[in-house]
């Protein structure tokens, strides 16, 4: 018998990293962990189509894994995931679809993950946001907030190493807003200074910006340790991990304040209230110009309920537990 079967929905490759570091966090606690991941899916044309082919897939999966390692616990990962569920289980979530599909994108979702949400006998959200908009109470006694772990990608660079103006990501560039960021940089940038763009081919041609396309996490977190800055303007932030792993290289979080559970915002208002705005012009100018001494230092210092070693102290001391003893009020297939 397993102790943990992990439900993987793995649609991306940030979400298979982070199921990674779940699952090697549960077992440094001293559990015996099984990941079944859903099967690829191919893209369709909606959003409700999309969670409804991979809702299937991750059934598929735990059905596969119940039989095959007979867990003491479940944890779905994702609230798609769980939405088909076999048995219920534990669910690990950055966002609700009640918040991050609205309108005809989330028809068949929203009632389906209220009725999951309500049955689990215990919730795993990344942020305490989420739980806000999920509309569960922040003392639930069922909720244990684990963060993604986050850590320095290299050793720190001094301020004359960091030979890039700014960096920005957008794999989505719409969700990303990388619109109103290359605008802001159009205003403001001064001749010398060059914004690079790491994510996708979807780049404007413009003066003082370079589009470097998809590349690897390591090679877009070594941008980052060359960067001044960070800049992001997202429409909505479900958790905002790049914007964690930039404060964590020590570059400066200019970012709009998105909605979401945007894990990363208040950090960055605490650092610095000047690089929050829904103008970017003037924080990405501060940030340039009038950098405030020690931010680097401060962010990591503001990072470490982040930090691996904190949120493997969470897992052993909070999550297993909850999650071994609700093992024993799983009512059984729904």
């Amino acid at each position: 018998m397993t102790d943990v079967l992990v439900v993987s929905l793995g649609s991306t490759a940030g979400l298979r990293a982070a199921d990674e570091e779940l699952a090697g966090a549960l077992g440094r606690a001293g559990a015996s962990v099984a990941v079944v991941a859903a099967a690829p899916q191919r893209d369709v044309r909606t959003l409700a189509l999309t969670d409804l082919v991979w809702a299937r897939a991750a059934r598929a999966a735990a059905v596969r894994g119940l039989a095959e390692h007979r867990p003491r616990a479940l944890l779905y990962v994702t609230t798609t995931a769980a939405l088909l569920w076999p048995a219920p289980g534990a669910i690990r979530f950055d966002a609700p679809a009640a918040a991050n599909r609205p309108g005809r994108h989330g028809l068949w979702q929203r009632p389906a993950e209220r009725r999951r949400l309500a049955q689990a006998p215990l919730l795993v959200p990344q942020a305490v946001g989420a739980l806000d908009e999920a509309r569960i109470a922040r003392d639930d006694p069922r909720a244990v907030v684990v963060p993604i772990p986050v850590e320095p990608s290299g050793p720190p660079a001094g301020a004359a190493a960091r030979d890039l103006a700014a960096v920005a990501y957008a794999a989505n560039p719409e969700k990303k807003g990388l619109d109103r960021v290359l605008a802001a940089w159009a205003r403001v940038r001064r001749d010398g200074e060059e914004l690079v763009v790491t994510g996708t081919d979807r780049v404007p041609r413009a003066e003082g910006v370079r589009a470097t396309g998809p590349v690897s996490g390591a090679e877009h977190r070594a941008l980052v340790r060359r960067a001044r800055v960070y800049v992001t303007a997202p429409r909505r932030e479900d958790y905002g991990l790049a914007q964690l792993e930039a404060l964590a290289d020590g570059a400066q979080l200019v970012t709009t304040p998105a909605p979401g559970p945007y894990a990363a915002l208040p950090l960055a208002r605490a650092l610095d209230p000047r690089l929050v705005g829904d103008d970017l012009g003037p924080a990405l100018r501060a940030a340039l110009d009038d950098p405030v001494p020690g931010y680097a230092e401060r962010a990591l210092v503001a990072l470490a309920p982040y930090r691996r070693a904190a949120v493997d102290r969470t897992v052993a001391e909070r999550l297993l537990p909850a999650l071994l003893s609700a093992a024993g009020r799983r009512t059984g297939p729904t």
